[in-house]
């Protein structure tokens, strides 16, 4: 199992995502998202704006998948 922060993945704050893929800890994080969203949160919309561009168009978005797989990969077991 391994961890990342909603910073880590473009987020506004440093709430852990456990997960054991780094689809799990994306997901995960997505929730927090649209949840914060919800609560009104704003510092949390830039990156709930951001993650609609991404599953909308997931071809221009592999980048940033690419590059939160590499970091998830390099992350030690906890």
């Amino acid at each position: 199992m391994k961890t990342m922060t909603c910073r880590q993945l473009g987020g506004a704050c440093d709430l852990e995502h456990r997960g054991e893929t780094a689809d799990a800890v994306i997901k995960a994080n997505d929730r927090h998202l649209r949840e914060a969203e919800k609560a009104g949160d704003a510092s949390h919309q830039p990156a709930r704006d951001a993650m609609k561009v991404r599953w909308r168009h997931p071809k221009k978005s592999l980048g940033w998948y690419r590059d939160v797989k590499k970091t998830f990969a390099e992350l030690p077991e906890n």
